[in-house]
């Protein structure tokens, strides 16, 4: 399973992905699953080159990407569950800067 995340999780819903440009049903279920949440953490996270987007932006970016970049029930399901990312989104922010 790590293999196929590892491998596939950089393949899109419509075949635009790499490295294999898989689509669809193609894209192992784990690795469509890694490649929201890996998009996800790229879009709120801090960059050297810029600041995070917020949890509303990013999952505006995740539902507009439904059936192009994201399996569009790997989409539906994460919209319906994003108000509990963000709570553990902001626990664990809190919890960071507490250890520091």
């Amino acid at each position: 399973m790590a293999k196929d995340i590892v491998y596939s999780h950089h393949e899109k819903w419509d075949g635009s992905g790499y490295p294999e440009g898989l689509r669809g049903a193609e894209i192992p279920i784990p690795a469509r699953l890694i490649a929201l949440v890996d998009v996800y953490d790229a879009l709120t996270a801090r960059r050297s080159y810029r600041e995070p987007m917020s949890h509303d932006e990013a999952v505006a970016v995740i539902v507009a990407g439904s059936g192009t970049h994201f399996d569009p029930a790997v989409a539906d399901a994460f919209r319906e569950v994003s108000h509990l990312v963000r709570r553990l989104s902001e626990e664990s922010a809190r919890a960071k800067t507490e250890t520091l």
